[in-house]
């Protein structure tokens, strides 16, 4: 089992690492203007895009259409495999339950997270928890951009409240 589950290593300060997740952010702003909750993912193959995606559950009228499904999906038909060995997967959210299913059978190799759920019960939810469980080889990191996604997700949600 390999589970790497770190805050501040130096690679994340890799600029293809802060390229991709910037533009796993600008993906999350286009969910955001459809009116989806603001999530964007990323997947890379040996430093060349192969799938992207953002929420849009609400306008396909489908429960799987999140950000990470779409972007899987799109790797798959791309590398003509629906094992995704040696990819990196960029999400400005911790994916949820179905993603994180997904992401497993998919067998990416590294997942990079830009901020968390925040959960009262978060031990049940927790990405590393879940794959430490599953002892599933995959690295989990958090991303620079941590502050960012952040305030993405919050003031989406600030702003749906009032």
């Amino acid at each position: 089992m390999h589970i790497n589950h770190s805050k501040n290593v130096s690679f994340l300060d890799n600029t293809q690492d802060q390229l991709w997740m910037q533009y796993a952010l600008l993906l999350a702003n286009q969910a955001k203007y459809h009116g989806e909750v603001p999530v964007g993912a990323v997947l890379v193959f040996d430093g060349y895009l192969v799938g992207s995606g953002f929420n849009c559950s609400i306008k396909n009228h489908d429960p799987t259409a999140h950000a990470e499904i779409i972007a899987l999906k799109e790797g798959g038909q791309i590398l003509k495999n629906y094992r995704l060995k040696h990819t990196t997967l960029y999400v400005t959210l911790e994916p949820c339950i179905m993603c994180l299913g997904a992401i497993i059978h998919s067998r990416i190799s590294r997942l990079v997270i830009g901020t968390k759920h925040t959960f009262k019960k978060e031990q049940e939810y927790n990405t590393t928890y879940i794959f430490n469980k599953l002892k599933n080889k995959i690295t989990i990191d958090e991303s620079m951009f941590f502050k960012k996604c952040t305030f993405l997700i919050k003031d989406f949600f600030k702003k749906k409240r009032n």
